[in-house]
């Protein structure tokens, strides 16, 4: 097997962060290649933000991501931030506009976004390697000398290393680049799903199933509070989605899969628009008024609640009635798969990269960007926010 080409620096992975390296790199005149393992690049780009793109967010900076990596978050977005990423897709002919903050492309496509990367790619002379699936990388002679399953080798003096984490997987982010991390002496920070689906067992799960209610969800991880959401709670066949759910999920992930408890609760409040007195008065009322159980909570919870509640409303006990309502605890006793997960938490540790150009601390030449760190943002365009400025550093530096 001989080598194909050599290039000044060589991307692996062609997603958001890979791409925004590639484009970086090209523009700092660098001779460079984008690895992809599959057969087009930008694949989890076209699923981001239901199809839409959830570009990046209006409000960014380092709050909105694990404490972990606020440092290194904070400085990169220094240097390259949101307007930076703003002008970034207006330079290449995208407008966008926001929804409550929230930056998408005017088309409301996210293949349209995929194009204009495509083509600046493609005015750059970027060199794009489908198929190219990395098994091995080497360095050897002042070069990163990648192997693929079959066919030439590619060399370059730099590489990038985007390959994502393990949200995803069909859409290539298999969790492969923690390998390559390890072999040149970085520790991986256990790799948890992020915005994700919980498992739990409780009986009130399965009668409600594709109900959804506006509800507060809180975390009760340790005996602790661990976070705490405000939104939609989808009630299903194996537990608890909907976006309050996915915004608390990190840490009961965390909790479960990286720590190991076993007493991990999400309380809900289902009533969160009443507080416990007045809710408490309100059902007291109607105890005096109606007889069947099933009109004590019309008008304030969903019609199909009752019913699947008929055990706690049979008490006619207007304070157990409210707790049950206000306070209902879920067990949790683990989280969906990979391929339900928004986003990965866990990765690269970031103590190990340079908080100025994302370079490695243990091997020249070599960088990371994107979701294949330690860094995770809460929903809403952090994450890809993450991803463009990373990328852009990391392919600026290499």
């Amino acid at each position: 097997m001989g080598v194909s080409a050599n290039f000044d620096v060589a991307v692996l992975g062609g997603g958001a962060s890979g791409i925004a390296s590639g484009i970086a790199a090209g523009r700092a005149g660098k001779s460079v290649v984008i690895c992809e393992r599959l057969l087009k690049p930008g694949k989890k780009i076209l699923a981001s933000g239901n199809g839409r793109c959830n570009l990046l967010n209006e409000n960014i900076d380092e709050s909105f991501y694990n404490p972990a990596s606020r440092a290194l978050v904070k400085n990169i977005f220094a240097k390259f931030g949101k307007e930076d990423i703003f002008d970034f897709f207006s330079g290449l002919g995208l407008h966008m506009y926001s929804d409550c903050g929230r930056m998408f492309p005017v088309t409301n496509q996210s293949s349209s976004v995929l194009k204009v990367l495509e083509m600046e790619i493609k005015r750059l002379a970027v060199r794009v390697e489908t198929g190219f699936d990395v098994k091995d990388i080497a360095y050897a002679k002042n070069c990163f000398v990648l192997s693929p399953g079959s066919g030439n080798k590619i060399s370059a003096s730099s590489l990038i290393v985007a390959c994502g984490g393990r949200s995803y997987p069909s859409f290539g982010s298999d969790g492969s680049g923690y390998k390559f991390a390890e072999r040149f002496g970085h520790k991986i920070i256990h790799p948890v799903p992020c915005a994700v689906p919980l498992v739990s067992k409780d009986p009130l799960c399965h009668p409600l199933q594709g109900q959804k209610i506006s509800a507060s969800a809180k975390v009760i991880a340790g005996g602790s509070v661990a976070a705490q959401a405000q939104g939609e709670v989808l009630f299903t066949k194996y537990g608890l989605s909907g976006t309050a759910i996915l915004d608390v999920s990190r840490q009961v992930s965390i909790s479960i899969n990286r720590d190991g408890k076993k007493q991990v609760y999400v309380v809900l409040d289902m009533v969160p628009f009443m507080d416990e007195p007045a809710l408490t008065a309100e059902i007291q009322k109607r105890l005096k008024i109606y007889s069947c159980p099933d009109d004590l909570l019309a008008g304030i919870v969903p019609n199909k609640f009752a019913p699947a509640l008929l055990s706690l409303l049979k008490t006619k006990d207007a304070a157990a009635i409210t707790h049950g309502l206000k306070a209902r605890e879920f067990i949790v006793t683990g989280t969906r798969g990979w391929n339900e997960a928004d986003f990965t938490a866990g990765g690269v540790s970031v103590d190990e990269v340079n908080i100025d150009t994302l370079e490695s601390n243990f091997k020249k030449g070599l960088y990371f960007t994107g979701e294949i760190l330690d860094v995770d943002g809460v929903r809403g365009g952090y994450n890809l926010a993450w991803a463009w400025a990373s990328g852009f550093i990391a392919g600026r530096n290499a």
